[in-house]
């Protein structure tokens, strides 16, 4: 695409959001562990229903649009 702009002598331009895969919507459920350092003393197997995606997520590129 890039070589096809430059070719045409046309303008490009871009962005990046820094924070596009925070606030994607979910559109299934996915549930995580807490990572082994925020566990509290009784409540070792509690997990998290996430709402929004986060980094690493496979879902997260779907997620944000």
């Amino acid at each position: 695409m890039i070589a096809i702009v430059a070719h045409a002598n046309w303008e490009l331009h871009h962005l990046d959001i820094k924070s596009a895969f925070l606030n994607g919507d979910l559109h299934e459920e996915v549930y995580v562990e807490q990572p082994p350092e925020f566990t509290v003393k009784g409540k070792e197997c509690l997990v998290y229903h996430l709402d929004k995606a986060l980094y690493g997520l496979r879902q997260a590129p779907r997620a944000w649009n």
